[in-house]
């Protein structure tokens, strides 16, 4: 009798022990499931295929962890913040411009972030007449404000680092398309666009300008005005020869351009004499000399037309009556006078009257 009782007594406890550790292979099997789902199952949803998601500079992780929800990135934030922890990505946060895809699992999400692999951005700007343009259309792009750009831009002691005073300070940015991070400072923005214009200085392009007796600002000073005087770029070196002959001769510039900015009347399709009562340095037909700052970005293509001025006698041009864009020239003034009458009737004609 007590043979079988122990018998029995041993066969129970062989049935409990398989039962104890098949429940530690299933609790264990649950667990590395939970684990391998909190790393590497999608966390990343939102309706379209690709997000930017921005983190701006100084942000804390829980800053970053908190906006991925508020956006509606990721569906678990706790296993975000596990994943996270586990990377050691909570003290290493990188500000930037990063590109989601949807379905991204903590892992990814999280070694993206983690390597800071911002996606760049293109910055363009053209068509900019004063500072508050350009730090306007840079601002919206870049993760520095237009108020902090342009505090730099009209910031004396910041300028003269660059051998620039405010009004002459635009000219150190070249019209064009580049590429940028978002995280971009003011500071580091005008840094980047210093080394665009020293890049475009060339040795060749700094002997031009001295051969013309011209500075670099100077340049593109005059420049400006060739962009607001013509479109047509074969006809810009021979307007650009206009000036620069005014110049030589020490005669007003009388450029219809600089009157349109000095009386800031943009939308004027007809220069008049109230026009030139204004008294301001921008004035032409008042002052003598180039103005003391561009009127607008002047384009590489127009640098280039004052730097290689073409030699001619022209003192005077006026735009040409048939509606192409181009211009006539003159020597005489009498000549230039004919001109202008044509182009005036023409403009009556068309009832054009400011």
């Amino acid at each position: 009798m007590a043979k079988k009782r122990t018998k029995k007594s041993g066969g129970t406890w062989k049935k409990f022990l398989i039962v104890f550790l098949l429940i530690l292979v299933g609790l264990g099997g649950f667990s590395g499931w939970q684990f391998y789902s909190m790393i590497y199952r999608p966390n990343v949803g939102f309706t379209e295929g690709d997000k930017f998601f921005y983190i701006p500079t100084g942000s804390t992780f829980q800053q970053l962890s908190n906006s991925l929800v508020e956006q509606n990135i990721i569906r678990n934030q706790g296993s975000f913040e596990w994943v996270s922890d586990q990377k050691k990505y909570k003290d290493n946060v990188k500000p930037g411009r990063y590109l989601l895809h949807n379905g991204m699992s903590n892992n990814e999400l999280v070694n993206l972030l983690r390597s800071g692999e911002q996606e760049p951005l293109m910055i363009t700007f053209n068509n900019v007449r004063f500072k508050e343009d350009l730090a306007g259309k840079v601002g919206k792009v870049i993760e520095a404000d237009s108020t902090e750009i342009i505090n730099l831009l009209n910031s004396n002691e910041f300028v003269s680092k660059y051998g620039f005073n405010t009004t002459t300070f635009l000219t150190l940015f070249l019209p064009n398309t580049y590429e940028f991070w978002w995280n971009t400072s003011a500071d580091q923005f005008v840094e980047r666009m210093a080394a665009e214009y020293k890049s475009f200085w060339t040795a060749e392009r700094k002997e031009k300008a001295k051969n013309l007796g011209l500075t670099q600002s100077e340049v593109s000073v005059l420049a400006s005005i060739i962009q607001k005087e013509t479109n047509k770029a074969d006809e810009k070196p021979t307007v650009a020869g206009v000036y620069y002959n005014r110049l030589k001769k020490g005669m007003l510039l009388q450029a219809d351009p600089t009157l349109v900015y000095a009386n800031r009347d943009f939308d004027a399709r007809r220069v008049l004499n109230k026009h030139k009562l204004i008294d301001s340095p921008y004035n032409t037909y008042k002052y003598k000399g180039l103005p003391p700052g561009p009127i607008c970005l002047p384009s590489i293509q127009s640098i280039d037309a004052v730097l290689n001025v073409k030699s001619h006698n022209y003192l005077y041009f006026c735009a040409k009556a048939d509606g192409s864009g181009y211009h006539s020239f003159a020597s005489t003034y009498s000549e230039h006078l004919k001109n202008a009458r044509e182009f005036q009737r023409e403009l009556n004609r068309r009832k054009v009257y400011k």
